[in-house]
């Protein structure tokens, strides 16, 4: 502004000196008068385009005054008035608020990386996630590259089971099928293979994810389909799926160290073949809120509504499944979409503890620290029915509402927590879970 006041001064004091000692006519001063207000127009157009972009880039909910706290039963009135609601404002949940009896409702194993995924009722888990989750993966041969359905979507049509059997020596087997006209025969490998089997199978060291993380494995080189001089092994039967060459790979002994987040820089976690961490966390309410954007952009014709590739008679229902977006624990009760966004710690009660009774297991092992929200990518885009991958839907919708929420990547639209876990313990469907404390700000 003293740039701009001091610019003004100087174009006067020239008008005065000019017409002091000028004997031009009127229409040169008229011509210069003209000149000047133009250059002040010109003046306040800048000052208004700068301010104009700084509001524009600044982090929207980053800054507790760029958003208006509500509580939460104001929020839940405006979810009720279509896609002009409260998503139109960056708001804040008012925290600690009421919630109901949140409890678990699902829960996901998913053997092998990005293909599909198992709802068990129960499972035992660890710091480095849910039992057999995430602990196999299918590789490039030559680059170690680690596939996922982001780039291979017909992954999420290869079904992989466990079937645990503690008389085993192997504690169980893996079941991988495909689909019936891929004309892949059905295999199964160990859960726990021996030392002998571990011995004989080649380890990689560098199994690569993403560019940026580097894992170890061994290649699954034999099943337990009985002998057979024409059965063929896991990474041939894949190759011939992939159609090039690719190996099945269980997770090795080096330690996978998770990503440091914006609110726990020093965070000193490991994971398997997770994208990031052990455990997402995920509500049944923020589902039911993400059909009901989805189902009110597929109907909305205007242009502020307008989403490209929107298929809208195949949305109109808005009937984005939980499966695409491959959670591990699954809770409902609070009533308020996103409220898990705003829960710091949880702890789970198990469900065969009656009211007043205490559990044997840990406080520790049944607390979980929700680190992050989850960043999404295209691959909830992919139906894990039919492996089409749609051109907009949930991911373009994600966008329109669910962006500016992890500081860390401000750009993707988030779905889901990630968490991590102090010890081992075991999760059941319709444990209860009690909120232990709150997050601040934009949340987790």
């Amino acid at each position: 502004m003293a740039a701009v006041a001091i610019s003004f001064s100087s174009k006067l004091h020239q008008l005065w000196n000019f017409r002091a000692a000028s004997t031009e006519s009127s229409a040169s001063l008229a011509w210069t008068a003209s000149v000047l207000v133009l250059s002040l127009l010109w003046l306040l157009w800048s000052l208004i385009r700068k301010s104009t972009a700084r509001a524009r880039s600044k982090p929207v909910g980053v800054n507790g005054g760029s958003v208006v706290a509500c509580p939460p039963e104001q929020l839940k009135d405006d979810l009720k008035n279509g896609i002009a609601n409260a998503y139109m404002f960056e708001r804040e949940l008012t925290v600690p608020f009421n919630v109901g009896d949140v409890h678990v409702t699902k829960i996901f194993v998913h053997p092998i990386k990005s293909c599909r995924g198992t709802s068990v009722q129960e499972a035992r888990y660890t710091p480095e996630g849910l039992e057999n989750d995430r602990k196999w993966c299918i590789i490039e041969a030559d680059s170690h590259d680690i596939i996922t359905a982001r780039e291979v979507s017909k992954m999420v049509l290869i079904t992989p089971r466990v079937e645990v059997d503690p008389t085993s020596p192997h504690g169980g087997r893996l079941v991988v099928s495909f689909p019936e006209d891929s004309k892949c025969e059905t295999f199964s490998v160990p859960l726990y293979p021996t030392q002998a089997m571990l011995a004989s199978w080649p380890i990689i060291e560098d199994c690569r994810m993403f560019g940026k993380y580097i894992v170890d494995g061994y290649v699954v080189s034999s099943t337990l389909d009985g002998p057979s001089s024409g059965s063929r092994t896991p990474s041939e039967i894949l190759s011939a799926y992939f159609g090039r060459a690719v190996h099945l790979v269980m997770k090795g002994p080096r330690a996978r160290e998770c990503p440091p987040t914006h609110a726990f820089p020093d965070l000193r976690e490991t994971a398997k073949f997770q994208d990031g961490y052990p455990f997402l966390i995920v509500s049944e309410e923020s589902l039911g809120e993400v059909r009901r954007v989805v189902s009110a952009f597929a109907q909305d014709e205007s242009a502020e509504a307008r989403i490209g590739g929107i298929d809208r008679e195949r949305w109109k229902d808005g009937g984005v499944e939980i499966e695409r977006f491959r959670p591990n624990i699954v809770l409902k009760g609070s009533g308020v979409p996103f409220a898990e966004d705003m829960w710091r710690r949880i702890r789970l009660h198990p469900v065969d503890i009656v009211d007043g009774g205490t559990s044997d297991a840990p406080e520790e092992s049944r607390t979980f620290t929700l680190v992050s929200k989850c960043a999404r990518c295209l691959l909830p885009n992919v139906d894990t029915t039919t492996g089409a991958r749609d051109a907009a839907v949930p991911y373009k919708v994600l966008l329109k509402f669910r962006r500016n929420k992890d500081p860390a990547r401000m750009s993707k639209p988030c779905f889901g927590c990630n968490a991590v876990v102090g010890r081992e313990g075991v999760v059941r469907v319709g444990d209860r879970v009690e909120v232990l404390e709150w997050a601040s700000g934009i949340g987790v």
